[in-house]
């Protein structure tokens, strides 16, 4: 057996290991070569797809974009060329927020409402499942968010039993911070309820900082500059938090960006480390325009004419050139993470997402797909 059918065996067939892609519905938006499409997708790299995002409409999902019910069927359809893909809808993320999620989990009649409409919803445009983006609850929403997913979780069990079909899938993606997590889930309850969680290890350093301090969007671990609170600032600490809480291993889906995060250092510029001052956010991205933010293939476009440097201990590389500082991951590291991963006796991997990776091949000359393809890889071999 040649050694890519015996890679894609243990990826598809014998191995446990999730991949877990999201796909952004507002990447349709940009210009050029970074223009990106459900069509565009190669519904062989990832075992699960999920669809960002939907939204709450008088308490019932409803699409977001003007032209989503069409992207819906175009999604959906790659399972005719991969009958194993599974695809899911997500509703909420961070611009949604936690008062989309309102008033609809303010009653319990509100609740119903949304629950009930969403099983036809899934099944009318052939969705496996439903991932909830509630970014993220409050103290005060705790119960809130746990007797959603719960009344969730029991209606696609009894659906399934009286339909005779597979039951929808019920996914939920989840903050890696200490103190968010503690604020915000029961999570022994929502291990019983959810099949899968998406852990969000990222965005653990970013020009909301205060004090405004250079540093990783994904470090995998603690850095020698950290102290105090941004010692749990790390994938590993957020993966031991929530197995220690009560997550089961296997239903953790690690975060692996397929972005970086950026700063302005002050100039004239002086000290280029990790943990020194920076004056704000990165200058956008020529395709993303989102200040301190740069897709993988934008990355790339930076690293021209840049010194990029590895942070040893946290096993991930960060870039500058003049007065612009950006921490991404590359091939190397997401080997790293997934490594890390499989040794932690994790579910699988998420990449937020597929379309910031390099699709095309462009920009970075590593293949289609780099950093998707390297973790497809890694996680198909023993």
């Amino acid at each position: 057996m040649g050694a890519a059918v015996m890679d894609q065996k243990l990826l598809w067939l014998g191995s446990a290991y999730k991949l877990v892609c999201y796909f952004t519905n507002w990447a349709q938006y940009r210009a050029g070569h970074a223009y990106f499409i459900p069509d565009t997708i190669d519904p062989n790299l990832c075992t699960h797809l999920i669809y960002s995002f939907a939204k709450i409409n008088n308490n019932k999902i409803a699409p977001r974009e003007w032209n989503d019910a069409t992207l819906y069927h175009t999604f959906n359809n790659l399972k005719k060329r991969n009958p194993n893909l599974k695809t899911l809808l997500s509703i909420g993320g961070s611009k949604f927020g936690s008062k989309g999620f309102h008033p609809m989990v303010d009653s319990s009649e509100s609740q119903s409402t949304f629950v009930n409409s969403v099983i036809p919803f899934l099944r009318n445009y052939g969705f496996n499942g439903l991932d909830i983006d509630w970014i993220y609850p409050e103290t005060s929403e705790k119960s809130l968010f746990a007797s959603l997913i719960h009344e969730l979780a029991v209606a696609f069990r009894e659906e399934a039993k009286k339909s005779g079909k597979e039951k929808l899938l019920l996914s939920a993606g989840v903050a890696a911070g200490r103190q968010i997590i503690d604020n915000s889930y029961s999570i022994k309850e929502l291990a019983s309820d959810v099949d899968f969680v998406n852990l969000l290890t990222f965005n653990f350093h970013g020009s909301w900082d205060n004090p405004l301090l250079t540093g990783h969007n994904s470090p995998l671990r603690k850095g020698s500059q950290d102290q105090r609170n941004s010692n749990y600032y790390n994938v590993e600490y957020a993966v031991k938090y929530w197995k220690t809480q009560g997550m089961p291993g296997k239903k953790i889906i690690m975060g692996i960006p397929m972005y970086g995060r950026s700063f302005t250092l002050p100039t004239p510029v002086s000290n280029t480390g990790v943990g020194v001052p920076a004056q704000g956010a990165g200058t956008p991205g020529q395709f993303t325009a989102e200040e301190g933010f740069l897709a993988y293939y934008e990355v790339c476009q930076f690293l021209q004419g840049a010194t990029v440097t590895k942070i040893p201990e946290q096993q991930v590389p960060y870039a500058v050139k003049g007065n612009q500082w950006v921490g991404f991951d590359n091939v190397e590291s997401v080997e790293a993470k997934v490594q890390f991963l499989k040794d932690s006796g994790l579910g699988g991997a998420m990449i937020w997402s597929i379309d910031l990776d390099d699709f095309t091949g462009e920009f970075c000359k590593e293949g289609s797909f780099p950093l998707l393809q390297a973790i497809r890889k890694k996680l198909g071999t023993q």
